[in-house]
């Protein structure tokens, strides 16, 4: 009963501290022990807290708020934590991790209050856990990963160099029978397809959407479409224009 009741009322004054010995100037202090535990000192009195679940406590942070990601902060001997208290996907409820998945060493996850937001880290870096920041692979030195990321079509992206990556970090791509569709691969690696307007064609040149006169495999993408009145009179092209307006 007694540890429920800590759990629930993070950064609310838990209990005046008797064993705790506030040092002469009022302030934050660390516990010795335990590293997401801390004592605010009012003329001499010592009231335990507790960080948010997955928060640690940084005696030297300048700010009122004083409590801080776990990679952020060097807790020397202090080792013990709270009982957790995060979900499937969020180990604790609020800091950075490794995605559930171990052979996805590319991913991390960002929880907030126990709500996973999903990051993909740049071609050639996978996330380290110890430091919390995308790493080059050979440092990280994590094994068993898988990278590829498919569409249903099978469209996955093609690999980059580092400097293609730093050059192009969400590279786009044609669709191969449709040209109003094109790819955008977010961060080089996980692929999400896109439509042009209607009326546009991708233009693989530009790798913008475009007019389909400026596309000359594309130029009469849209000369049987019902809803456009401009009907072009230039031959179907070879290439994607031939497979059909999807």
């Amino acid at each position: 009963m007694y540890t429920t009741a800590l759990l629930l009322v993070a950064f609310v004054p838990l209990l005046t501290s008797a064993a705790f010995v506030c040092p002469p100037k009022n302030g934050q202090y660390a516990d010795p022990i335990q590293c997401d535990k801390y004592y605010v000192c009012q003329d001499g009195v010592a009231t335990e807290h507790l960080c948010e679940d997955g928060l640690v406590f940084d005696q030297f942070k300048r700010s009122s708020h004083k409590c801080d990601h776990m990679h952020n902060v060097d807790c020397e001997d202090r080792t013990e934590l709270q009982p957790p208290q995060g979900n499937a996907e969020c180990p604790r409820r609020n800091g950075i991790f490794e995605h559930s998945d171990p052979s996805q060493c590319h991913k991390f996850v960002d929880c907030i209050d126990g709500q996973p937001k999903h990051n993909v880290c740049p071609p050639g870096l996978h996330f380290n856990d110890a430091t919390g920041v995308c790493t080059w692979e050979a440092a990280v030195g994590r094994t068993g990963c898988v990278r590829e990321e498919f569409l249903e079509d099978g469209f996955t992206c093609p690999k980059l160099t580092p400097a293609e990556a730093i050059q192009e970090p969400h590279p786009r791509y044609p669709h191969p029978t449709d040209c109003q569709k094109f790819y955008v691969c977010l961060n080089g690696v996980t692929p999400r397809e896109q439509n042009c307007d209607l009326g546009e064609v991708f233009n693989t040149n530009s790798k913008q959407c475009d007019l389909p006169e400026n596309v000359a495999e594309c130029v009469d993408w849209y000369q049987d479409h019902p809803a456009l009145t401009a009907n072009s009179s230039t031959p179907k092209s070879n290439t994607r224009s031939n497979s059909g307006r999807v």
